[in-house]
């Protein structure tokens, strides 16, 4: 070995490929570096072993290597790899998106050991003279039984010093327990389809296999999850299982925490201090957490001993990450089961028209629970309200003013949905026609009443509620349209003794806020419940009987082709929280259309229908399932510099008749916090074509964007769910 011998290191740097570094001694594959990158300090991941580099190469030293924590597994590299492949992003970039912010940060770093202490032999056979009497407390102590911390600092506030010194000396040793994982007693009695769905998917433990479990609301599915992860945890493995919103990781933990007393569960969401997201994924690493619950990006959790994955709420967007790394959770959950030889379970009662695909296409096995799990539990009726006629008070109709007071006066639960907060979406005036548009967004700031501002949910930008019109100075300017705190306020004044609480992001943010939500609706304390989507996905609110659809039909008229399929899953969604527990449930839905297909489907409960004649629409327009699509997008102060960009790529990268390239054309949303938005819509139905595409694109996408300079940004959104 000579000093010139060099390593490949990955960066979290927009470039593709690795960067040469000069390293005198060998390190693993995986271990975190510290390097001199362009003047700044960067952490680094070696990316593969020792090689020399050409001759009269100078090469910067690797500067520092870290050691607290292992070398990062293969799997985890692997899998960052085909992400970094398959989205067109660059590695290490990628490697780094997948893992804890304090990993990505040019220092030593692990998290603080939890592990009990135990006398080592040694120093079974050396106990402290009895004049140390603090040393002698702590030695008995251990001598009778394996010790946490906090039991040691309880007996001497030395504790903390005095192990640390014998450990050094090999007296004592931190290890890992053995935990004897117990299922709860009284399990309630699966269904004929429950235990069919088990027994199919317990029966490929050990080997990849792609499930589709369709089940209706209330059918079960959760119950399913656990009685796999039960079998997992029998045979001493792992098991990992992705939500879509951190909202359903209190109920599901605590769910699962009453199931498997004595399991280790980690906890991975956003709502994390980045000390705490370290500690869970270091457990689940180490092999000393048995299960692992979070959010889309907890897909990358290594865990050495996996034996099942399970994606609850597949259907769901919020498991596609729209910036950096555009991945989709539940696609690299395919993946990775694939790789690790492990069962993947996606479970909705909506599913994807993807999934829907790929099960009649063979790719996945489909499992159904056609019926609700509780035996007196039926799918509530649906019922169409017209609005065409109608007089509404603040989007209220008589019918569902009717039907709230009824729920109120059996003291039972409601739900109101409206998929938009705030007060109203716009505040307009009628003489002169202005509206209250966002300066930086094509979008509409929103009435806060409460707050006295107007409010961008796009950018965030906040204005003060204007007392007069900005353009004539008329006074009468108007909130139009209802958002979650103009209902909240309608409601209390039609129903003055009805207890209602608003849930939508506002009311949301506090870490512990719907640990508080479902305390005060266990505790009968709410009589409605007034939210946007938040409430559809997923939560068991246990006697609520009545639901109201409001302010729907704007799902009709988008001109995302993926809208109708959004509108029809969240309705059955929200839908299908009434009626879960024996009480007899009820859906209002208002609407203006209500002979539209949609809402027909909906009132039959019917999904299969509705989706096959979705999936029909797309393969005669071409648009995915039956095709695949890319987005490639700039966006830059200048629209017309944007097109440009984009313009001039299409000049550079030689055509291919079966990729079919739309734009460039400004995005739906074509101005975004100040910056104008341009696009290109690739479609083709090769997914390798597209993306030998998509990589001849890259490099010249990166000569183009450093000429253009740091005002233009672009980026490459493979399977994009939003246009």
């Amino acid at each position: 070995m000579n000093d010139t011998d060099c390593v490949e290191v990955l960066l979290d740097v927009p470039l593709q490929g690795t960067f040469t570094y000069r390293l005198a001694t060998p390190l693993p594959v995986g271990t975190r570096v510290r390097v001199n990158f362009g003047g700044r300090e960067l952490c680094g991941v070696i990316a593969n072993g020792m090689n020399g580099p050409a001759p009269g190469v100078k090469l910067k030293p690797v500067a520092e290597a870290y050691t607290a924590l292992p070398p990062l597994p293969g799997s985890l590299l692997r899998m960052a790899a085909f992400a970094a492949r398959y989205y067109h992003h660059p590695a290490g970039a990628a490697l780094f998106t997948a893992l804890p912010t304090l990993l990505r940060q040019p220092r030593d770093v692990a998290p603080p050991d939890r592990r009990p202490w135990r006398l080592t032999e040694a120093g079974r056979l050396a106990p402290p003279p009895p004049r140390q009497r603090a040393r002698l407390a702590l030695w008995q102590a251990l001598a009778g039984s394996p010790q946490e911390d906090d039991a040691l600092r309880a007996v001497s506030p030395q504790a903390a010093r005095v192990l640390a010194e014998w450990a050094g000396q090999g007296l004592a040793e931190r290890f890992d327990a053995p935990r004897e994982v117990k299922a709860a007693d009284g399990l309630p009695e699966l269904t004929g389809e429950q235990a069919a769905a088990v027994d199919a998917v317990a029966a490929s433990l050990g080997r990849y296999q792609a499930w589709l479990l369709q089940g209706v609301t209330g059918s079960g599915k959760t119950e399913v999850y656990l009685r796999l992860i039960a079998r997992v945890l029998a045979e001493g493995r792992q098991a990992l299982v992705v939500v879509p919103e951190i909202s359903l990781t209190p109920q599901l933990i605590e769910r699962f925490a009453r199931r498997f007393a004595g399991a280790r569960i980690a906890c991975l969401h956003s709502h994390l201090a980045d000390g705490e997201r370290l500690e869970a994924w270091v457990d689940a690493w180490q092999g000393r957490a048995d299960i692992v619950i979070g959010t889309r990006l907890s897909v990358f959790t290594p865990l050495p001993r996996l034996a099942l994955i399970v994606v609850d709420e597949e259907h769901d967007a919020s498991l596609k990450q729209h910036d950096g790394l555009r991945y989709h959770a539940r696609d690299l959950a395919v993946w990775r089961a694939h790789d690790a030889g492990v069962p993947v379970l996606l479970g909705s009662a909506t599913p994807s028209l993807e999934s829907v695909a790929n099960a009649d296409a063979g790719r996945y096995r489909r499992l159904a629970l056609t019926r609700r799990a509780h035996a007196a539990a039926r799918l509530p009726a649906v019922r169409l309200i017209d609005t065409r006629r109608a007089e509404l008070t603040d989007g209220l109709s008589a019918p569902v003013v009717d039907a709230l007071s009824g729920a109120l006066a059996r003291r039972e639960l409601s739900l109101v949905y409206i998929n938009r907060r705030g007060y109203a979406p716009v505040l307009a005036c009628p003489q002169c026609g202005w509206t209250s548009g966002c300066p930086h967004c094509s979008a509409r700031q929103v009435v806060h009443l409460q707050a006295r501002v107007l409010r961008c949910h796009h950018c965030g930008d906040t204005e003060p509620l204007p007392r007069a019109c900005p353009d004539c100075g008329n006074a009468d300017i108007r909130p139009l349209g209802e958002g979650t705190q103009r209902l909240e306020s309608a409601l209390g004044a039609l129903l003055p003794k009805a207890r209602i609480l608003r849930i939508d992001r506002d009311t949301t943010a506090r870490k512990d806020a719907w640990d508080a939500v479902y305390r005060r609706v266990s505790a009968g304390e709410v009589d409605i419940l007034v939210g946007t989507q938040m409430l559809a996905k997923g939560h068991d609110f246990g006697a609520l009987s009545l639901v109201v659809a409001l302010g729907c039909d704007g799902g009709l008229y988008s001109a995302d082709f993926r809208a109708g399929e959004r509108l029809f899953s969240t309705l059955m969604q929200v839908a299908g929280r009434a009626g879960r527990a024996g009480v007899a449930g009820e859906v209002l839905v208002q609407t203006q259309w209500p002979d539209h297909p949609l809402y027909q489907a909906l009132a039959r409960h019917d999904f299969d229908g509705y989706a096959e004649t979705l999936l029909a629409e797309r393969r005669e327009a071409g648009f995915p399932p039956s095709a695949h699509q890319a987005l490639v997008r700039a966006d830059a102060p200048d629209g017309a510099a944007a097109a440009a960009f984009l313009q001039g790529l299409l000049a550079l990268v030689a055509d291919d008749p079966a990729v079919r390239v739309f734009g460039p054309a400004p995005a739906l949303m074509a101005r975004l916090a100040g910056r104008e938005r341009a696009q290109l819509v690739i479609e083709c139905t090769e997914r390798a074509r597209l993306h030998a595409w998509l990589s001849a694109a890259e490099p010249v996408l990166a000569r183009l964007g450093r000429e253009a300079g740091r005002a233009l940004r672009w980026s490459i959104d493979v399977d994009p769910l939003e246009l």
